[in-house]
């Protein structure tokens, strides 16, 4: 605005400094002004006509490491060339799209391809495409927005458990253990002759008819049918920065181990105490896994609530044969008791604690080379001391009342932590 205001103050008083004094020189000017400040108006006011543009997004969600595809097209539909034009989306994805100013000749089409790394998860937006365009000497500028706005949802990462197991219950369930069981469960795998003390429930009367001999039925004993992750996010216990945070941590757990379990065919429910304590009822399928990375993708450390007091809202949901998994940095032994009181009722436990202490020391932007340990800031000694003996207290609990835990740290996988 100041630009255009000076430029019509200038104009002025070369107009009247040429009719005034009758000046060839200033007449010259005049007219070279007008040249130059015409044709820039009317380049600029061309310069976004007859142009098609448009882009394409690869995929509207995507987890954490993924590399999102953008593709942009522009096509200049008339013979005059656009000498300048400047691209971008803006958005709120981290690290932004890269722009492009690019010149398009008359009768011309252009195309290229972003591919947008999703480093942060969450939900994020993508605008219309913006395109800008101007004069040689900054006179004037024009712009246009072109399509409508996207949402983006970023899961969490996920990674491979290849060995990661639940504990196993005689209870309905869909993925079994090559061990034969007395017992009568829902799946029958194979058949044997009929020996003494066998029940007449048992016989299979189809391949008795057809072997001429009586043929019992064996069953396989299953897993636990149900997973329940209560994930803790309570605000004060959690440390460290970016990716390499406690809460980060915990989510990429909570969804490993959900993906893990949704994979064997169970049935996986999910708490959060974040500000509002989430439930997420157990379900199996792809519907579900989408749910629980939908939640997983937008949970911050926003909750006030104690582990504690999570458990012991959740207990009433937990029914005989789940397998309860709780995901904390919290070192207050205090919630360990509840999970004891579960065995009584035929739920399994459990525990991934998240090393606190050792994720406020590391530094993530360490250069150390291929197989050296990650660095660690230095340390206060005493609140190491301090750290230190809260952790072997809790693990002295968890051991305790026999509840099976892994520990997780930073700067190493998930599925060699978790099989430990």
């Amino acid at each position: 605005m100041i630009r255009k205001f000076e430029l019509l103050v200038v104009a002025v008083v070369l107009v009247v400094a040429a009719f005034s004094t009758a000046q060839p020189f200033l007449f010259y000017l005049l007219y070279l002004s007008i040249l130059v400040i015409g044709g820039s108006y009317v380049l600029v006011r061309l310069g976004l006509s007859d142009l098609e543009a448009g882009y394409a997004v690869s995929q509207l969600h995507g987890h954490v490491g993924d590399r999102m595809r953008v593709t942009y097209t522009l096509r200049n539909t008339s013979w005059m060339p656009k000498p300048w034009l400047e691209i971008h989306n803006p958005t709120t994805l981290p690290g932004g799209l890269p722009g492009r100013a690019i010149t398009l000749r008359g009768r011309a089409e252009r195309s290229w391809l972003i591919r947008a790394p999703l480093s942060r998860r969450g939900h994020f937006r993508v605008e219309p495409l913006h395109i800008r365009t101007g004069d040689p000497f900054g006179f004037f500028e024009a712009s246009a927005t072109v399509g409508q706005g996207i949402s983006i949802v970023v899961y969490p990462r996920i990674e491979a458990l290849p060995r990661w197991r639940l504990p196993t219950a005689a209870l309905e369930g869909s993925h079994a253990t090559p061990v034969r069981t007395l017992q009568t469960t829902p799946m029958a795998t194979s058949v044997r002759p009929y020996a003494p003390g066998d029940a007449m429930n048992r016989i299979h009367w189809k391949t008795t008819a057809r072997h001429g001999e009586i043929q019992v039925k064996e069953f396989d004993l299953e897993q636990t049918a149900d997973a329940w992750i209560v994930l803790d996010l309570q605000r004060d216990i959690q440390t460290g920065r970016g990716d390499e945070s406690t809460v980060e941590a915990a989510v990429r757990v909570a969804a490993s181990v959900a993906d893990r379990a949704l994979q064997e065919n169970r049935a996986v429910g999910l708490t959060v105490n974040v500000g509002r304590t989430a439930y997420l009822p157990p379900d199996r399928g792809g519907r579900q896994h989408l749910k629980i990375m939908q939640l997983l993708a937008a949970v911050e450390a926003e909750g006030n609530a104690p582990l504690i007091e999570t458990l012991i809202t959740t207990v009433g949901r937990l029914r005989r044969g789940m397998t309860a998994v709780i995901i904390t940095a919290s070192l207050d032994p205090s919630w360990v008791r509840p999970l004891a009181s579960l065995r009584n009722r035929g739920v399994a436990c459990v525990v991934v604690t998240i090393d606190a202490a050792a994720y406020e020391r590391f530094r993530p932007d360490s250069d150390a080379p291929a197989g050296v340990a990650p660095a660690a800031l230095p340390s206060d000694q005493e609140a190491d001391e301090r750290a230190a003996k809260r952790l072997r207290a809790l693990r002295h609990a968890l051991a305790e009342y026999d509840l099976r835990s892994h520990v997780v740290i930073p700067g190493r996988e998930l599925g060699e932590l978790l099989t430990r």
